[in-house]
């Protein structure tokens, strides 16, 4: 047989346009990290104010104890509540930027931002002690409102972001070592500058105030458990949140 010639009239193969490859969708990102993302930018804003309300607080405190004359200014930075005020401010800020650019706290911030929330919530407890004992001294402590602000208001709600908080770290139970040190310091500090300028920030250090060293050494030891129970708390519940977080985020947890 032979080979049959195509002719005009004989159509060829019909050649199919070749199917453009499909775009890939664009990947979006989870609505719940959308969420947590918007979550953690609230964070951020509440921290804000929060620091905003401490430099408040620091600068309404001291005009206030300038309407005593025989008070002198300087000795306002000497109070365990006007210094951690100033770290407090300092943590707020810090946190406020790391959580509005990342989803999850450094360990090194969360290890300030634990030791500045134990000791702003320690001074708050001592002072309301002071308050309360005042009341069998015979004499009164005003409360105006700088000091609510900064021994009361900012200690409850800065409690709250951390326990709130879940993109915090989990801090090691060795981190209790790191309480004592500042405070004990400033102890020893202003007992010797006491001596020497006859003034302390809180009765329980002023021998002229107490019935001997016994009773200042009961304070003292009163204020190491609140420092360490209080830290501990801190510890326990940053270590809860951790391990309700998904498993590929062990890694960024700091060792025990």
């Amino acid at each position: 047989m032979g080979a049959q010639a195509s002719g005009p009239g004989r159509t060829g193969p019909t050649v199919r346009e070749a199917s453009r490859p499909r775009e890939e969708p664009i990947e979006r990102e989870p609505l719940r990290a959308r969420r947590r993302l918007t979550l953690r930018s609230s964070y951020g804003i509440g921290r804000l104010l929060l620091a905003a309300a401490g430099i408040i607080g620091l600068i309404g405190n001291y005009e206030y104890v300038l309407l005593f004359p025989t008070f002198a200014a300087y000795n306002v930075f000497t109070y365990f509540t006007v210094q951690s005020a100033i770290a407090a401010v300092i943590a707020f800020v810090l946190g406020a930027i790391v959580a509005f650019r990342q989803e999850k706290d450094p360990q090194w911030l969360d290890l300030f931002r634990a030791l500045v929330t134990t000791y702003i919530l320690v001074s708050g407890i001592v002072f309301l002690t002071i308050v309360i004992q005042s009341s069998t001294r015979d004499y009164t402590i005003e409360v105006p409102w700088p000091s609510q602000v900064l021994h009361f208001y900012i200690p409850v709600i800065a409690l709250l972001d951390w326990l709130t908080d879940t993109g915090k770290a989990r801090l090691s139970w060795r981190f209790l070592r790191w309480i004592l040190p500042y405070p004990i310091a400033w102890g020893v500090f202003t007992l010797v500058r006491g001596s020497f300028v006859g003034w302390y920030p809180y009765f329980f250090l002023d021998p002229a105030q107490v019935s001997g060293p016994l009773e200042t050494l009961l304070y003292c030891l009163i204020a190491v458990v609140l420092f360490l129970g209080i830290a501990a708390v801190l510890v326990a519940t940053s270590r809860l949140s951790w391990r309700l977080r998904p498993r590929g985020d062990r890694a960024s947890s700091v060792p025990n």
